[in-house]
């Protein structure tokens, strides 16, 4: 296991399902708006919590629950509801979002292709790309425009290029938030196409559009939609997983099963953003759960602060961030006035 990761486990006691729900919130928006936050993932089962992430901050997370609980007791028999904003102060006090970088790589990583050198831009990408470097398996977990899929792209490249693997295989789930490739127009190439061209908007930075036409025409590159990896072994190969958090359990399974003799995968994705069915697990959180004890898989968590777009990008996620506590906060105070006995 990489010296990322660390799993930490609790119960919370006394256990009371009404103390519970408080804690978790509506729809467990208040476990979420932590993971979000610390980049960590939280797993529950009644009272039972397990966290995972870094160090630094799944301890954190882990007594901010534990501080969140204790706040859940009832006051003069009146229950207590833990709102949007009482979790974020308890995250800001708990003063670890500037402070938990890290173990940066002990020497300087970059990636070399022929259009230049992709060096990363801060600690987490650091260590990203040597976990890459030095790993079969690595995840890469976290929100848009941190660099997950376009550094595991520049490092498939730079393998080809220095002739370390044979082949390039790009994949992603096709069907997303709800919508069916049957009822989109044209043939199956132009009907995966959409689901897959930020992974050809990589590519074609890296290599350049003519370069990448060709590499497809000699299958060194492909890039193809999840369901087509079921039943192939992939030798010689640099696989990348990308929008993982829309795989099922099978799927995801499915996926790391086709991984063959020198063979590197990458699999990237958000688990804020799932667009599974209601009820449907996805891959992406299991294998969080299962895989954490594999040597020779690396877990890499990136939070907001990591994002690394046009600087507008960050006022951007910061605005939508803003507006997304005082949706959450209305609906808490909705939810608590439900919860409360009329004075009648």
């Amino acid at each position: 296991m990489s010296n990322q990761i660390k799993n930490i486990e609790i119960y919370l006691e006394p256990a009371d399902n009404h103390r519970l729900s408080s804690l978790c919130g509506p729809f467990d928006e208040n476990l979420k708006q932590i993971e979000r936050r610390l980049g960590v993932e939280i797993a529950h089962r009644d009272n039972w919590f397990k966290v995972t992430g870094q160090a630094v901050t799944a301890k954190a997370a882990v007594d901010i629950l534990k501080s969140l609980y204790v706040d859940t007791q009832p006051v003069k028999g009146k229950m207590t509801e833990i709102e949007p904003d009482q979790v974020h102060l308890a995250i800001t006090e708990a003063n670890v979002l500037e402070q938990d970088a890290p173990t940066v790589w002990d020497k300087e990583v970059y990636i070399k292709t022929r259009r230049g050198v992709v060096k990363p831009r801060n600690p987490n990408q650091s260590q990203y790309v040597a976990n890459i470097l030095t790993h079969d398996i690595t995840f890469g977990v976290g929100p848009a425009g941190t660099g997950k899929t376009y550094l595991a792209v520049a490092a498939a490249v730079d393998a080809l290029e220095r002739q370390e693997i044979r082949r390039i295989l790009l994949t992603r789930p096709a069907v997303e938030a709800g919508e069916k490739l049957g009822f989109l127009p044209g043939d199956l190439t132009q009907k995966i196409d959409p689901y897959l061209r930020p992974l050809y908007d990589a590519l074609f930075e890296m290599l350049g559009f003519e370069k990448v036409e060709r590499l497809i025409e000699k299958n060194v590159i492909e890039v193809a939609p999840l369901a087509y990896m079921r039943g192939r072994t992939l030798n010689d190969a640099f696989i990348i997983l990308d929008e993982s958090q829309n795989t099922t359990t099978e799927q995801m399974k499915m996926f790391l099963t086709r991984i063959g003799f020198n063979s590197k995968a990458v699999i990237t994705g958000d688990i804020t953003q799932i667009d599974l069915p209601r009820g449907a697990r996805s891959g992406l959180r299991h294998a969080i759960e299962v895989l954490n004890d594999v040597e020779e898989i690396s877990f890499n968590f990136f939070k907001s602060h990591d994002v690394v777009r046009h600087p507008v990008v960050a006022r951007i996620v910061e605005a939508y961030e803003k507006k997304e506590e005082q949706e959450r906060l209305a609906k808490a105070e909705k939810h608590q006035a439900k919860q409360q006995p009329s004075e009648e």
